[in-house]
This record gives structure tokens, C-alpha cells and sequence, in this order.
């Protein structure tokens, strides 16, 4: 089987060995010159060109015009409800009560009048237009996600994700034990589930699932170009493969950064930011021989010429293009072991099967790469568990390379409250400057948290999490303000501010109109939950601002994890603020008063 694009990307190493460094950044480049229930949007009035339009988050006319007042009096009803704990813990038992109480049809009316009418936007692609076209015409635009879920039992899908997560390599006596704990399957954390409110689980049952998978992904692309403008469609890894694989280049990619940072240390760079440390190549060249890695001979011709910065370093970049000629799926996976210093295989070995399935992954990925490309929709790739997300956001990267070099049609998703974040961040983006393509991210706090530091805590190493909330604050907001000043300075990034958090998006808007980000370039856009928030999202649309909302959708029953999650969210989120509700309420009496409620346009 002939490895597709995506995995010859993975391997090319001379080309990227000879991308020229960056230059320093330089003067900013001029700004290009370039339904139901509701009234119809005024449009709003074009600032002139640097200024910012005015928002007003706290004028519950303006957040809520294009809702009916049956849908303001949902929006209170559900948002209310979602706020009471004993009915949230117990959502999933009242929703099968419900279920059986009703019967079938009678259950799916009342969820349509509820929950599933607040948080889903239909049943299948036809269902979903009328509400993606009356969002348009306030300035709202969808990300789309197929959010049926398989609604598995924890004990079964422990078992599929026990099984599928372990190699055959580490069923024989002494395999496992040469893998981490942190990207070894471990009893106890099989379901993915647990822990998560805001973000759909996929266990690996076979690939006959992943080609399945694949085409739903298609289906919503297509979906998304049909019904919106300028629209995205969100995937996932885990759905596209055996997970084993993204366990396995994940364990590769951490150790091989390890171990560069190791090197930096002895060369007394320890404790700097990631794209500061530079080893100097006489010396690094010493090392990689030590280990088997390169001759002298090998890594004097790497490390020549345009490879090698005017002070004769090599940085985090370079390193990364070094692991990528050592680690081809046709041979073993090799790491460097820092306590032997020796250079060994991860696994003893591949099966062919095994070996077909991560070339089967990056060929699915390739596909969907290629679809989202030719109908004119950006593909997102959704952030998973630390352990999967080296291996998802190195993928990710390599897709980026490939298909990013007009426009950004692949974004990639980064969780601001891992403590790597911002290398994280930086690193790409510094990519992106030397090799001329387009960067674009979406960033999210992150969604795995609590199971995130449980596994960490129980299992033994080190959390991957922000100690604090304040923390993940922080990090955000420096992540985000970095690649505002790459969008100032090159033009070439792009990035959505998903997030709930209006002190965020004031920030966001604060710091486009300092550094003369204008909202007609959609170099930033900002994004909600549907069912969430409106009176961010809205304002922002209408104010002309690129704004999305989180667009779910499938068959009541099959998306009934997805609201039982979803109801988990709004609880804490309704606990820390009841702004909203307090909008709604102001409203909804507004046109109680004005005479006005039962108005087709209020």
C-alpha cells in the first residue's frame, strides 16, 4: 500500500532542514483594502477603516433579537434547570425515565421543546438549515459537528479502549514496561468519558468504524458548504484510527523533546522558552555520535550551510526536522533513553496489521484534508487527552504544511491549560513564519481536566495541568496575545477565540484595536457553544465581527450523551454567572411590557 501525502510529509526531512530561518520581525503591512421568531438584522454601520465597532454585551435587546419569545422563555427554562445539581447528577436516569414513561415519539417532542432544541440544531443536514441561515443573517456563522455517540456501557468501552491503545509488542512478558506510564492504556481510565462534559469520546471498535466515521466527517463538510458561508467542520483523531498509534508517535515526539531540552540544560540553557534554546551544533554533534544517532559525518552534513543559524545553533525547529529521519512507520519507532544515553526501539516490534493501521489513519485524514479543500470549508481538528494530543497536533502540523499555503483551511486546536501551552503555540507559529504558510488554531481552556489530573495523580507523573484556574487564565491570554501580534506583523495567522468568558472577549477586542486588526480581515473569530452565550455571540455578529457557533446535530436519541454532557457544562457554567439568565428575564419583560410578546418580529 502506497503511504499517502500526508505520510511522506511526515518523512521529508532535506526540504524542511533547508527552510530559511526566520528574519526578524519588521513594521506592520498596511491593513488590505479590501427566521423564525426574529426581526430581521440591521446592518451594522462600517467603522472607519482602524477603528473597532462598538459591542455592548449587557443590551439584552440587541443579544436577543433574533429569538422568539418561546425561545427566550426555553432558553430560561433549560439554563435554569441545568443550574439545579440533583436534576444534572441525574440527567441520564431521568432522560431513560422519561424515555419509557412517554414512549418514543411523545420523548422526542418534549426534547425538542427543551434541551435538544436548545443545544441541537436538527436531526440531519436538511433539518439544520433554517437555523444556520437565520444565525447568517445576523452575522453568525456554524462550526458543524456530528455529535452522535455510541452509548456504551463504561465496562465495554474499558474493554474497547484497553484493547485497542495495546500493541501486540507489549502483551509479551517485560513489552509494556518499556513504555511510560502516561501513554500506556491503564484499568480504571479505559473510559475516556468520565470526567469530560464538553467534548464527544469515539472508541476504536475496527477499521470498518474509522471508514465510517470518515465519510460522516464528509457528509458534514459537505453539509458545511452547502448551508454556510465561510463555515468550518470539526473532526477528531480517535475516530479515524486505532488510538495505539497516537499513544505510540505521542511517547516519540515527548521523549525526543525531552531529550533536546536535556541537551540544552547541559549546554546551560535549562529553564528558557522553547524557541530560545540553541545547542551549539559542535557539541550536539558530539552527542548524536555518542548515541548512534548520526556519524559526525552524517550530522555535519545536517547541520551545514543555510541549516544552520550565523552563530552555528540549532534550534527546537531544526531538532524536530532531525526526529522526523528517524522516526519512519516502515522501521521501529526510536527514542533516545536518557538514563542508558543510548538510542532504542519504543517497541520490539510491529505487526503488519498494525502497521496498516496507522498508515490507514493519515490516508483518512488525508481525504477529509482534500475535501474540506475543494468545497471551500476549514477543517478543525478538535483537541484530545495529553497523551494522544503530541501525536494529534503533530499531524495536525503536517496537514497544515501541505494544504495552508493560500489560505488556513486546516486549523488545529490548542488547550491553554496544559502548561506547555504556550511552547506549544510559539513553536508553530515560529514554523509557519519560515516556511510560509498559513497559521490557524482555535484556542479553548480545554475540556479534560479533572480526568486529566486524576490519571496523572493516581496513575504517577507529572500533571500536565495548570495549577489554578487564574493560571489557565494567564496562559490563555499570552497565547492568544502572541499570535495577535503574529497576525499584526504578518498577516498569515489566523485564530479563533473559543470561549465563554466575555472578560476574554473584551481583551480580544482591546488588543484588535491596538495593534490594528481590523474585524473585515477575519484573521480573528470568535466562537460559542449554540445554546450558550448569545449575548456574546450575537453582538459580536452584529457588529460585524466573524463570530461561530458550535453547530451539533443528529437523531434525539443518538445525541442524548452529548445533552447529558451538555447539561453538566451548564451547571458549573450557570453556577459562576447568571448574567444570561438575568439578559433573558430583561427581555423577555421588555416585550411583556411593550405589548409585543406575541409578535412574529418582537
Amino acid at each position: 500500500m502506497a503511504l499517502p501525502s500526508a505520510v511522506r510529509a511526515l518523512h521529508a526531512t532535506a526540504s524542511r532542514m533547508g527552510a530559511p530561518r526566520s528574519v526578524p520581525r519588521g513594521a506592520a503591512p498596511p491593513l488590505p483594502t479590501s427566521g423564525k421568531g426574529g426581526t430581521k438584522p440591521v446592518p451594522p454601520p462600517v467603522p472607519p477603516r482602524g477603528a473597532a465597532p462598538v459591542v455592548d454585551f449587557g443590551d439584552p435587546q440587541e443579544a436577543f433579537r433574533s429569538k422568539s419569545s418561546a425561545e427566550l422563555l426555553r432558553g430560561l427554562l433549560v439554563l435554569g434547570l441545568c443550574a439545579v445539581g440533583p436534576l444534572v447528577e441525574y440527567n441520564r436516569e431521568l432522560l431513560q425515565f422519561g424515555k419509557r414513561l412517554l414512549g418514543q415519539a411523545l420523548f422526542e417532542r418534549l426534547m425538542k421543546m427543551t434541551f435538544y432544541g436548545q443545544f441541537v440544531a436538527g436531526e440531519d443536514q436538511e433539518a439544520i438549515k433554517p437555523l444556520i441561515r437565520r444565525n447568517r443573517a445576523f452575522g453568525v456563522g456554524a462550526v458543524l459537528d456530528y455529535s452522535v455517540e455510541e452509548d456504551l456501557s463504561p465496562a465495554r468501552a474499558e474493554r474497547q479502549e484497553l484493547a485497542s491503545c495495546t500493541s501486540a509488542a507489549e502483551k509479551e512478558p517485560g513489552g509494556a514496561e518499556r513504555r511510560e506510564k502516561q501513554f500506556r492504556a491503564h484499568r480504571g481510565f479505559g473510559d475516556r468519558r468520565d470526567g469530560v462534559i464538553s467534548a464527544r469520546t469515539y472508541f476504536y471498535a475496527d477499521e470498518a468504524k474509522c471508514d465510517q466515521h470518515m465519510e460522516t466527517f464528509l457528509r458534514c463538510i459537505d453539509a458545511s458548504s452547502g448551508s454556510s458561508e465561510d463555515g468550518f467542520s470539526a473532526i477528531k483523531l480517535t475516530a479515524l484510527g486505532r488510538p495505539q498509534f497516537l499513544l505510540q508517535f505521542s511517547e516519540v515526539l515527548v521523549k525526543w523533546r525531552r531529550f533536546f531540552h536535556q541537551m540544552a540544560a547541559e549546554q546551560g540553557q535549562g529553564g528558557r522558552a522553547a524557541l530560545e534554546m540553541r545547542l551549539e551544533v559542535e557539541k550536539l554533534q558530539e552527542a548524536l555520535a555518542k548515541l548512534g544517532i548520526a556519524t559526525k559525518a552524517e550530522s555535519q552534513h545536517w547541520f551545514t550551510g543555510e541549516n544552520v543559524g550565523e552563530s552555528g545553533t540549532v534550534d527546537l525547529l531544526d531538532w524536530n526536522s532531525l526526529i522526523d529521519s528517524r522516526t519512519k512507520l516502515s522501521k521501529l519507532l526510536l527514542v533516545p533513553n536518557i538514563k542508558t544515553r543510548q538510542l532504542e526501539p519504543l517497541l520490539s516490534h510491529f505487526t503488519e496489521e498494525e502497521e496498516l493501521q496507522m498508515k490507514r489513519m493519515l490516508q483518512r485524514m488525508d481525504v477529509l484534508a482534500k475535501r474540506a479543500t475543494e468545497t471551500g470549508v476549514r477543517l478543525m481538528v478538535d483537541a484530545e487527552q495529553s497523551y494522544f494530543q503530541p501525536a494529534i497536533s503533530r499531524l495536525t502540523l503536517e496537514m497544515q504544511r501541505r494544504f495552508n499555503r493560500e489560505r488556513a483551511v486546516i486549523f488545529n486546536t490548542h488547550q491553554c491549560y496544559l502548561k506547555e501551552a504556550y511552547d506549544n503555540v510559539s513553536v508553530d507559529v515560529e514554523l509557519s513564519r519560515r516556511e510560509g504558510w498559513h497559521f490557524g488554531t482555535k484556542l479553548v481552556r480545554g475540556a479534560y481536566m479533572d480526568q486529566e489530573r486524576e490519571r496523572a495523580a493516581k496513575i504517577g507523573y507529572e500533571d500536565p495541568i495548570n495549577p489554578t484556574y487564574e493560571k489557565t487564565n494567564e496562559m490563555y491570554h499570552r497565547c492568544l496575545d502572541y499570535v495577535l501580534e503574529e497576525i499584526k506583523h504578518s498577516r498569515k495567522a489566523n485564530v479563533m477565540v473559543a470561549t465563554h468568558n466575555e472578560d476574554t472577549v473584551k481583551f480580544t477586542l482591546r488588543r484588535m484595536m491596538e495593534l490594528g486588526i481590523h474585524p473585515s480581515e477575519k484573521k480573528v473569530c470568535f466562537g460559542q457553544l449554540l445554546g450558550m452565550c448569545d449575548q456574546i455571540t450575537f453582538p459580536l455578529g452584529q457588529a460585524g465581527f466573524p463570530v461561530y457557533k458550535y453547530v451539533p446535530y443528529g437523531p434525539v436519541d443518538e445525541v442524548l450523551p452529548y445533552l447529558s454532557r451538555r447539561a453538566q457544562e451548564n451547571r458549573g457554567f450557570m453556577q459562576r454567572a447568571n448574567k444570561e439568565r438575568d439578559l433573558l428575564w430583561r427581555e423577555f419583560k421588555r416585550r411583556l411590557f411593550a405589548g409585543t410578546i406575541f409578535n412574529t418580529n418582537p
